[in-house]
């Protein structure tokens, strides 16, 4: 089977061109979405994407021919979803999760992180209204990078 080399995005899915051609959804972790390289299996042979770190989003076409047309497919992560009622709280789990160096997004009013029952049995013992989901994440959930020290 050929290796192809991807080293930029054709655009996405939602506005693409695919006329007759067969669609292909290349499944993905999230956390690949943060790879500046990365290997996906598809029917024509692997396809090596090589690009900047964070640039690959669910729904990219990575590969068009006359025949096929290939999208990036992200599996749906187990997350916690939680909406802090008053910025004191927000303060208090921010301090809490920053501790545990959790990647995380956040959503609007809402933040997002991968499922852990120790951050779920955070969230009930301080009252946090929060929601577990599968979650199909566009962008990969990523740390907050300051660095520091632990003395």
């Amino acid at each position: 089977m050929p290796h192809l080399l991807v080293e930029r995005v054709l655009g996405t899915i939602e506005g693409f061109p695919i006329g007759g051609r067969r669609m292909e959804r290349a499944l993905v972790r999230s956390d690949d979405l943060a790879k500046r390289i990365l290997r996906i299996h598809t029917s024509i042979g692997d396809l090596g994407i090589r690009l900047g770190p964070g640039a690959l989003h669910d729904g990219d076409v990575i590969y068009a021919d006359d025949d096929l047309v290939v999208c990036v497919d992200v599996e749906a992560d187990d997350v916690l979803v939680a909406q802090l009622a008053t910025v004191a709280q927000a303060v208090e789990i921010g301090h809490a999760l920053g501790n545990r160096h959790l990647p995380m997004q956040q959503e609007g009013d809402t933040i997002v992180l991968r499922y852990d029952p120790l951050v779920e049995e955070l969230f009930r013992e301080r009252g946090v209204a929060y929601g577990r989901e599968q979650r199909r994440l566009r962008e990969p959930l990523r740390h907050a990078h300051a660095p520091h020290g632990h003395e």
